[in-house]
C-alpha cells in the first residue's frame, strides 16, 4: 500500500477521527468534557482487557521463542531513558530534573499509543501478538531507571524517593497491576470461562478506545497552546525522537523474529511517550522539573504525531523489512 493511501487510512480510522474530534473539541473550547472518574474507568478498562487477552495468547506461547523479544524489550527500556536524557542535557541544555523527567516519559509507554497500533494492526489484517502487554509493563521500569538517573546526577545522598519507593510506586500503579493481574487471570481462564467474558473484553474494546482517544484529544489540545514556549528544539524532539525509536524498535523486532504486526506494535512501544504514570512519579520525585515541559513534549507533540502520522509510517517501514 504506498505511504500517501496508507497514511490516509490511518486518518479514516474511527479511533484517529475521535482523537481529531476531540482536538477541535479542545481547539473551540466546547463544554464536551468527560467526568475524571469515567476517564479512569475506561483506563482501567483497556489496560484490564489488554491484559486478559495478552495472557490467553502468553499461555500458548513457546517461552523460549520470546526470550530475544524480552531481551530487545530489556534493552530499549535503558536505551531509550539514556538516549533522552543525554539528547536533551547535551543538545537542549536542560537541567537534570528536567532532562530527567523526558527520560521518563518517553522511557514509559504511552496506553493510548499501544491501544491504537494494536487495533489499527488487526485492521490492516496483521494482527500483532497479544502477549506484547506484558513488554508494556515491563517497559514501565524505564520510569524508575530515569528517576535514578536524576538522583545519581545529583548526588542526592538525603532526600526524595528511595530506589526501593520508586520500585513499589511503579509496582503499585495501575499500569503493570492490570496488565500483569489481568495477563495471570487470561493465562489461567478456561476456554469455557474466556467464552463468557469475552463479549465484554474484546467486543467492547474499540467503543471505550474511542472515547478515551476523545478525551485524549481535548487534553492534547490544552497542550497545543504551549508550543510557542516549547520552543524549535522541543518541536524538533518531540517528532524526531519517537520516529527515531519507532524505526530502531520495529528493526530490532524484526531481527528478533517477529512478523510485520509485533515489529510494528513493539515499534509503536518504543516511539510512544508516557503522560498518565510518569507524570505522577515525575511530580513526586522530581518536583524541580517543569511540567509545561514534559507535558507539552509527551501529550502535545508526541502524541498526535504518532497517532496521525507515527503509527502509518512504523507500519510500512515493518512491512518493507518484512517483504523486501
Amino acid at each position: 500500500m504506498p505511504g500517501s493511501e496508507l497514511l490516509l487510512n490511518n486518518l479514516l480510522q474511527p479511533i484517529v477521527l475521535a482523537f481529531l474530534l476531540g482536538i477541535i473539541a479542545g481547539l473551540v473550547k466546547s463544554e464536551l468534557e468527560l467526568p475524571e472518574a469515567v476517564i479512569k474507568l475506561l483506563a482501567i478498562y483497556l489496560l484490564f482487557s489488554l491484559g486478559i487477552t495478552g495472557g490467553r495468547e502468553l499461555a500458548r506461547a513457546d517461552l523460549h521463542s520470546l526470550l530475544p523479544l524480552l531481551g530487545i524489550t530489556l534493552l530499549m527500556t535503558f536505551a531509550i531513558p539514556s538516549a533522552v536524557y543525554l539528547i536533551t542535557r547535551r543538545l537542549g541544555r536542560f537541567d537534570i530534573a528536567n532532562a530527567a523527567a523526558l527520560a521518563a516519559h518517553y522511557g514509559s509507554v504511552s496506553t493510548a499509543t499501544f491501544f491504537a497500533s494494536m487495533t489499527f494492526a488487526r485492521a490492516m489484517n496483521q494482527p500483532a501478538e497479544g502477549y506484547m502487554a506484558a513488554m508494556v509493563a515491563l517497559m514501565e521500569f524505564g520510569v524508575i531507571y530515569s528517576l535514578a538517573i536524576a538522583r545519581y546526577a545529583m548526588g542526592r545522598r538525603e532526600g526524595g524517593a528511595r530506589i526501593g519507593e520508586l520500585v513499589m510506586g511503579v509496582i503499585r500503579g495501575r499500569g503493570i497491576l492490570l496488565l500483569l493481574g489481568g495477563m495471570t487471570i487470561g493465562s489461567v481462564a478456561s476456554d469455557a470461562q474466556w467464552m463468557q467474558i469475552q463479549p465484554f473484553y474484546e467486543g467492547l474494546f474499540r467503543g471505550m478506545l474511542m472515547l478515551f482517544l476523545l478525551e485524549m484529544g481535548i487534553t492534547a489540545a490544552r497542550q497545543l497552546g504551549a508550543f510557542r514556549s516549547a520552543g524549535a528544539f522541543m518541536l524538533g524532539f518531540g517528532m524526531l525522537m519517537p520516529l527515531a525509536n519507532g524505526v530502531i524498535g520495529v528493526t530490532l523486532a524484526h531481527w528478533a523474529g517477529l512478523g510485520i504486526g509485533g515489529s510494528f506494535v513493539f515499534g509503536a512501544i518504543c516511539a510512544s511517550a508516557s503522560f498518565i504514570d510518569a507524570p505522577a512519579a515525575c511530580r513526586a520525585s522530581l518536583p524541580e522539573a517543569n511540567p509545561g515541559i514534559y507535558l507539552t513534549s509527551s501529550l502535545g507533540i508526541t502524541l498526535p504525531f504518532n497517532l496521525l502520522a507515527g503509527i502509518p509510517v512504523y507500519f510500512q517501514y515493518a512491512t518493507w523489512l518484512t517483504t523486501r
